[in-house]
């Protein structure tokens, strides 16, 4: 006998997600049932699944639970299971609010990279969400990436999740992003990287493409928009550890746009959009069947 299971659609900078109320954990979702939620033409579709667990429902967050109520049990859109996802934590946010969980103000989100610091502002005040990020860590050692016969130097960026941010003359040369970019060495991201094409658009002013491991190219990725702003201001020379001043940079990405801004405490901030689309319900035994 099937049984209906409730979701919702949601974006944030058009990076979307599927978004699965679960509060005790009693959905299973194994990587070829996700892959399936997000398929564009068989599926519901989208980048991502936002499992949506009580904290102390979910293994992997029961040591979070007394800092924060609810876990982001992120996914892939190949179902892959990812630390973090900048973006899905804001449309998280929107759909508790959403659900009435929560209301306008300070909350925390647990997450595979940690528990982050949200703020859902006023409606009056456009009612953007910010995303305490944490802090960006700069592994040693260089890295190049390449697409076709072009190879860029890249700055390793880990923001819970890894990242490398090349910058570029044009976004054009990323090519079509459908396979991922090369990267060497392999020993740098031994799970995979995240991949940003950078160019720069004017002061504190940047544009990017991402092809996001686990999904391809993407119209926006939350983290990589954090990391790029990182890799922007040490190459601009305004690092804020060492100028002891915050730095704020616009991120143009596909999508739409973000505001990061750097703290001289290493701390960053993510604020921009986030929209819920759609609800409805689709019934367990279509999903048992999509599952090859």
């Amino acid at each position: 006998m099937s049984t209906r299971i409730a979701f919702l659609k949601g974006h944030g900078t058009e990076n979307d997600f599927v978004i699965i109320p679960d509060p005790d954990n009693a959905i299973e979702l194994p990587p070829a049932a996700v892959a399936a939620l997000c398929d564009r033409r068989a599926g519901i579709g989208g980048d991502g699944v936002l499992h949506v667990v009580r904290s102390a429902a979910h293994p992997d967050a029961r040591h979070l639970a007394d800092r924060a109520e609810w876990f982001m049990d992120y996914r892939n859109g190949d179902g892959s299971i990812a630390e973090m996802c900048g973006n899905g934590v804001r449309v998280f946010a929107r759909y508790l609010q959403h659900a009435g969980h929560v209301g306008e103000g300070d909350l925390a989100v647990a997450t595979r990279g940690g528990v982050k610091t949200v703020h859902i502002a006023e409606a009056e005040a456009g009612g953007e969400i910010t995303v305490g990020m944490g802090k960006a860590l700069l592994p040693e050692g260089d890295v190049t990436v390449s697409v076709a016969d072009h190879q860029w130097p890249a700055l390793n960026v880990n923001m819970g999740n890894p990242h490398a941010v090349a910058f570029v003359d044009d976004l054009s040369e990323a090519g079509t992003l459908y396979e991922p970019p090369l990267f060497r060495p392999a020993s740098a991201y031994p799970h995979g990287v995240n991949v940003e094409f950078v160019v720069a658009r004017g002061p504190r002013h940047v544009a990017m493409r991402v092809h996001e491991r686990g999904a391809g190219e993407t119209r926006s990725c939350g983290t990589g928009t954090c990391a790029v702003a990182v890799a922007a201001a040490r190459r601009d020379g305004v690092d804020p550890a060492v100028t002891g001043a915050p730095v704020t940079y616009t991120v143009d990405v596909l999508g739409g746009r973000l505001v990061i801004t750097e703290r001289p405490d290493g701390e960053i901030e993510m604020t921009g959009p986030a929209v819920i689309v759609a609800e409805g319900e689709f019934v367990s035994e279509w999903l048992e069947t999509a599952i090859p």
